[in-house]
């Protein structure tokens, strides 16, 4: 059943604390699934992935490394990579909330970086500078029937989807979607959504 968003904001309420207040809920509905359930419902959004034909066409997959309850991105690289393509994951740099992508080849090749996230070693990878044919997996707390994410508040994304302009997806457990998510003019939505009952196309 598609979830409903808190009450939409009275005039004078501080947006800030009404996105926060999304996040809360949809951080509490992600740490309630159990571990099996989770389990089956990844297995799911991974089967449909890899049967889309923007995922067997690209050249590049631009991922996030999933930690905590995040839909689990581990499998979905390390099948990237058996299948052939080229995967790279993003480096965080605190002092510009820019992101930077690097190629890997493995897990193993990743260390714990900024807010704990595994990123790539910039001294010994190498970074991607043609963003042609590539398909970015875009992370979230939650998704809209638009297309349009509650992110963690950091900005990251943004500024690269600003820019980016391949095919975006989603990835996120079907509780995690909603009618609709507040945003503003610089937001950027996703192309196609991919839950563990559906695929969403905005």
């Amino acid at each position: 059943m598609l979830k409903r968003t808190p009450s939409t904001p009275k005039p004078n309420y501080d947006i800030r604390e009404y996105k926060r207040s999304i996040r809360e809920k949809y951080k509490k509905i992600r740490a309630d699934i159990s571990g099996e359930a989770r389990t089956r419902k990844t297995n799911c959004i991974l089967q449909r992935f890899r049967k889309l034909r923007q995922y067997q066409t690209c050249r590049t997959l631009l991922i996030y490394v999933s930690i905590g309850s995040e839909v689990s991105t581990n499998e979905l690289i390390q099948l990237a990579v058996s299948d052939g393509k080229k995967v790279a994951v993003p480096l965080s740099l605190p002092e510009t909330r820019q992101m930077l992508f690097y190629y890997i080849t493995s897990l193993d090749e990743l260390s714990p970086g900024t807010y704990g996230v595994p990123e790539p070693d910039p001294e010994k990878l190498k970074p991607v500078e043609d963003f042609s044919s590539c398909l970015c997996v875009v992370p979230a707390l939650a998704y809209d029937l638009h297309g349009y994410r509650m992110g963690y508040g950091k900005g990251y994304y943004d500024r690269f989807l600003s820019k980016f302009e391949g095919y975006k997806l989603g990835l996120a457990f079907d509780e995690c979607t909603c009618r609709t998510l507040p945003r503003g003019k610089y937001d950027t939505a996703v192309d196609l959504i991919i839950t563990d009952k559906r695929i969403i196309k905005p």
